[in-house]
């Protein structure tokens, strides 16, 4: 049986250059880039809380912001976007070749 998976817009705003780069490489490991900055993630709760250990890791709390937006059950979730230029497309489950 898999763990229910939320759909979560992550944005984020890192001061220095060395930690953005560290927050970007995790971050492309958790979900897909849309732009500067911003990625949509399917995340169950577990690996939100991993998440959410090694993003407090790498950032500095007086300087650096990130913010994670649940937009709730990724297999149920309707998003509701106004999108110039490229479309959205909501992440999709995909198989993981191991």
């Amino acid at each position: 049986m898999l763990r229910e998976e939320h759909l979560y817009i992550v944005v984020y705003d890192i001061r220095d250059p060395k930690r953005w780069r560290r927050v970007f490489r995790l971050m492309n490991g958790y979900g897909e880039w849309l732009q500067l900055s911003v990625f949509q993630c399917r995340l169950t709760a577990q690996r939100h809380a991993e998440l959410i250990a090694l993003l407090d890791g790498i950032i500095h709390n007086s300087e650096d912001h990130v913010a994670l937006l649940d937009l709730g059950p990724a297999e149920r979730v309707v998003p509701r976007v106004v999108s110039l230029g490229k479309s959205f497309t909501p992440v999709a489950r995909e198989p993981v070749i191991v």
